[in-house]
This record gives C-alpha cells, structure tokens and sequence, in this order.
C-alpha cells in the first residue's frame, strides 16, 4: 500500500488550469482518430492513390497510436509523466505538419505513424493527471471534461474534417493542430508537475522483448480488423496467419509481462474487481460508440442521399447532447449512486439502438437525429460514471499503468465495432437479398403488378424490350436498396441487445464509499 503522503499529494497549480493544458492536447488526439475519415477520397486522389490505399492513413496511425497506449504507465514511471506528455504533444505537433506537407502516399503513411505514436500516449496520460490531481470528491467533474474530449471529438470529427475539405484542402484537417499544439506544449510546461512517486522505476531495465510482443500483438490485431472484411477474413492466407500471430503474441506478452521483474505493462491491475469490469464495459461501449459513429453517416450517404457534409450535420446533435450532459452529469457524481447512473446509461444506450432500428427509406431527418441525440445522452451517463468508478480503487501509482490499458480497451473495442459494422452490413445485404429475390418470381402477384407499373413508365420513353430490361434494373436496385436497410437495422438491434447485456456486469463493481469533504484552503 502507498504511504500517506503520497496519498494526498496535490498539485502546486490549480487543477483546473492543469486541466485545460492537458485537454487541448487530449481534444486534439481524438479529434484527429475520425477527423481523416471523410477525407479519404480527396486524400487519394491528390496523392495519385486508390481508396483502399489510402485507408492505410487510418490503419497506420491506429495501429501506432495502439502499440503505445499500453505503454504510458512504464513510460510515466521512467521518463517522468510531464517530459513524456510534453514531448508526445511537440511529436504529435510535428507529425501533423508532415502530414499536411506529405507529397506522396508513403510519406503520409509515414508522417500518420508518428502522429499516432506521439498521440498514444497523450490520451492516458492526460486522464492519470487530472484523476491525480483532483481529491476523490472531484473526479466526477474531473471525468466530465475528459469525457467532453474522448466522447465528443470523433462524434463532431467527420463533420469539422468534412467542412474544412470541402472549403479548403484535406491539408487543412492536419494543419490545424498546429496552434493548439503549441499552446498546449506550453501550458503544460508550465502546470503539470510529477508526482514524488513517479520517478520510482527509473533505473528499471527496458523490457524489449515485452515490447516486441505487444508491438506484434496490437499490429497484426488492427490490420486483421481493419482489412478483414476486404480479404474475406479468414478465407485469406495471411489473415489465417495474422490471426495466429497475434493470438501466440497475446499470450507470450502475458506470460512474460507476469514472470519478468520490470515488466512493461503491469497486468496484475486486472486483479482491482472494479478495474477488470470497467475495462469490459468500456470495451462495449467503445464499440457501440464507434460502431454507430461509423453507421449511421453510411446510411445517411448511401441509402437516402445525404452530402457528406449534410450527414455530417445530422450526426452533430449527438455530440453536442453528450457535451451538454456531462456539464450535468460530472456534478451528479457523487450525489447519486454511480451503479444506477450506470444503469440508466446503459438503458438509454438500448433504447437509442432499438429506436434506430425502426428506420426505413422514407424517414425524415428527425427520425435520426433524437434516437442520435439519446445517444450522447446515454454515452455522457455512462463514460463519467465508469471511468470514475473504474479507477475508484486503484492507489494513485497505478493510475498511470491502468490509464493505458483502459483508453487502450476503449480503442481496441471502436475497432471491433467498425469491423463488425464493416463485416455485418456487407453479409448482412447478401443474406436479405437471398431471401428477398425469392419473391420476384411471376407466382408472386406483387412482383408480378410491380414490374407490370414499371415497364409501363420507361415504355413511354423507349421501345419495350429496353423498357423491359430497365423495369428489372429498377426492381432490383428497389430490392437491394432495402437489403442494406435490414442489414443496417439487424446492426442496431445487436448493439441496443449488447448495451443490455452490459446492466447485469454493473452490479459486479464494489460500492464507491463517497469521500470526505477536502479542507478549507484545498484544490
């Protein structure tokens, strides 16, 4: 157990302006895991590249961001959490203006693996640093603004990365970090400070090999989960292998994380009952975020039409009903039960999904927007409350190690939830087709009338072999159309059924005593 001063080491700084310095760097990160996603096309076709070439700018910049999560606690510990925090903003800064200058596919690839290697660690770190420097009573509010930055940046990334390609350059999306990363450089030069305890392991050896095989383990996993639907999964060779790769990886990195002295990632965290069920949930509830993240603008653009912008636009009340929420939310913390908040959270979570689910080709704007704007609800309901609760048992020198592991669980859960999403709407389409095209038969009367209506309207404008022709096209166009619209409601219907599977496991988590009032004269 720590010692009492340790304990209750506070910050010479207020925290809040701590807060503000990390933050800027936080909303930066995030923002720029989404922001590059609507860029694509223009992103290829500058750079002479097809568009799945160019999907590498987003596979390259997780699978860095992802290797270095995990490492943030044993980076923290060595190096001193401020100089890393500092240097990853300065690299993260630095990546960023290579990526808007980067004249050619590789050199962009290049330039994103930096960008995500610098911002690996700004996200943990940021998080350990303001739960300690915060008192217990607090970290509800504390989690509330870092949630505003986790929760909201990748929700309004497609919409400001849409904005800025369509009115200026996809060079742009890159160039604004530029500014904020400056100041938040200095600004955290100047009010973050290390704990006394921080500086424990500097003489502890470098685990190479336990880098090795978290480096392989995370690489091979986010290739095969961003690439697999577009190999066939596990119908491709190096998919089968990949996968074996990084399961044989999993397990050496944890046999040898547990038997090495100075281990890289301290996993016996997972033995806090708290921590090992918030990691569970949060894994959830990063897929469902980024699952419907990814969803909904690909309804919203292929199936009823919307500019990429305009569906932009209609994702953007989410984000600011998460944002306005977690304001009421960070103060209730404390005041209420977290379990109950959790399971209210977790209720609306189903309830937004199964709304979703009711959508067809002739809704309105509205019908997407309130389950959407439920949603954000739900997410700031429930982000605020686990993460708190979550790390509620942890002694502060852990925080920094648990930190990794949770945003990295959050991400590794956003990248099953896409290829999920990916995988589902695509079979999804193929199994509805299959036992939709048995009606189109002429015993069906319906199809029978239909194409009978249809080849009536194009015979007026043409002879009646190609009127013929074009009935069919359109039929199966009609047919195909609402193939994907099932495949789209069958997604929601298991997300709205996962959030609920998520209540039971929040009865697991160990009460969270409230704690005593600071003393007068305390942050």
């Amino acid at each position: 157990m720590p010692d009492a001063p340790q304990q209750t080491w506070r910050p010479s700084h207020n925290p809040w302006l701590i807060t503000i310095s990390v933050m800027m760097a936080v909303f930066m990160e995030v923002l720029d895991t989404s922001i590059a996603n609507i860029a694509l096309p223009h992103i290829a076709g500058s750079l002479s590249a097809t568009t799945d070439e160019a999907t590498w700018v987003l596979t390259s910049y997780l699978v860095a961001n992802a290797i270095i999560l995990p490492m943030t606690g044993w980076l923290g510990n060595y190096f001193g959490r401020k100089k890393v925090l500092i240097s990853c903003i300065i690299m993260f800064t630095i990546a960023s203006a290579l990526c808007g200058l980067a004249w050619s596919l590789p050199t962009l690839i290049i330039a994103r693996i930096l960008q995500g290697a610098g911002g690996g660690a700004m996200v943990p770190i940021a998080q350990a640093i303001m739960l300690e420097s915060f008192p217990p009573q607090k970290r509800g509010q504390a989690m509330a603004v870092f949630a505003m930055g986790v929760v909201v940046a990748p929700i309004l990334g497609p919409t400001v990365g849409g904005w800025i390609t369509d009115n200026y350059s996809w060079r742009w999306i890159f160039y604004i970090n530029l500014p904020v990363g400056i100041a938040a450089a200095m600004m955290s030069s100047w009010a973050v400070e290390d704990p006394p305890y921080i500086k424990r392991d500097v003489k502890a050896a470098i685990d190479f090999v336990g880098f090795g095989l978290l480096a392989v383990w995370l690489a091979t996993l986010q290739i095969i989960l961003d690439k697999g639907q577009e190999a066939d999964w596990f119908s491709a060779h190096w998919i089968c292998w990949f996968a074996a790769i990084s399961v044989l990886s999993l397990i050496s990195f944890i046999a040898w994380e547990f038997y090495t002295e100075h281990p890289l990632v301290d996993l016996r965290v997972f033995k806090n009952r708290n921590f090992a069920v918030g990691v569970i949930l949060m894994t959830s509830l990063g897929a469902i975020l980024y699952g419907t993240t990814a969803q909904l603008p690909l309804f919203l653009q292929t199936l009823m039409g919307y500019p990429a912008l305009q569906s932009g636009y209609a994702m953007s009340p989410r984000g600011i009903a998460a944002f306005l929420t977690t304001l009421v939310v960070g103060r209730l913390v404390g005041k209420i039960p977290m379990r109950w908040m959790l399971c209210f959270g977790f209720a609306m979570l189903a309830t937004s999904s199964f709304m979703l689910s009711h959508i067809n080709l002739q809704v309105s704007q509205l019908t997407v927007i309130w389950p959407s704007v439920i949603n954000g609800i739900a997410i700031s309901f429930i982000f605020v409350p686990l993460t708190t609760i979550t790390m509620s048992q942890l002694a502060q020198q852990q925080i920094g190690n648990a930190s990794g592991l949770y945003n990295l669980m959050r991400n590794l859960g956003g990248s099953i939830g896409i290829a999920f999403v990916t995988t589902m709407l695509a079979r999804g389409a193929q199994v509805h087709q299959a036992l939709m095209v048995g009606h189109l038969t002429p015993a069906d009367p319906a199809f029978v009338q239909r194409l009978a209506a249809t080849k009536n309207v194009f015979a007026r404008q043409t002879d009646p072999a190609t009127a013929t022709t074009q009935a069919y096209a359109s039929i199966y166009n009609t047919l195909d159309q609402q193939a994907h619209l099932w495949a789209f409601v069958d997604v929601f219907v298991l997300f709205g059924a996962l959030a609920i599977c998520g209540i039971p496991l929040i009865f697991l988590f160990k009460a969270v005593k409230s704690a005593p009032k600071p003393p007068a004269g305390a942050h």
